[in-house]
């Protein structure tokens, strides 16, 4: 697993994108992080790997750690239909991560594009965004801007939404 933070690592240096890491004990929760004391170093995101009813389309939505999202409206809003949570298998078939590590950075293991990547607008004024590489025993801190440069350079359409 090491392996995988190291791959984020060496992505975000090949591209000259300034970030902190904070590793720690693995956290399964938003909770566990706050415990941590992690909200101090910057705005945690809340990483949702969602499926439309029919297991055809899949969505990662990141917010704010604070925002309640409501699947329903965010449904009709993505022109989706019901949402829910996506198994653990499609975790792992879509993005190559287990379940409390999802992140943006698992956009790097779906070569095929099949999951639709949408970003809260309200991130855009966060000074710095927690989010894990790719497992949950660190987080790294990095600016909307630099998340964004990240994701284009893997050809990823970032849909900005306000949730």
């Amino acid at each position: 697993m090491e392996d995988q933070k190291q791959r984020v690592y060496d992505a975000l240096n090949k591209l000259n994108i300034k970030y902190e890491v904070v590793e720690h004990e693995p956290v399964h929760t938003m909770e566990d992080m706050d415990r941590l004391g992690l909200p101090a170093k910057g705005t945690l995101c809340k990483n949702l790997f969602l499926r439309d009813a029919k297991g055809k389309r899949h969505f990662l939505v990141t917010c704010d750690e604070k925002k309640t999202v409501d699947l329903k409206s965010l449904g009709r809003a993505l022109g989706a239909g019901n949402l829910s949570f996506a198994s653990e298998e499609r975790l792992e078939q879509y993005l190559g991560l287990k379940q409390g590590s999802v992140s943006p950075f698992g956009l790097m293991n779906d070569a095929d594009h099949a999951v639709e990547f949408f970003i809260d607008k309200d991130l855009g004024r966060c000074k710095s965004l927690g989010i894990h590489p790719l497992e949950n025993t660190a987080t790294v801190f990095l600016s909307f801007k630099d998340l964004d440069k990240f994701l284009w350079n893997l050809d990823v359409d970032v849909m900005k939404i306000k949730l």
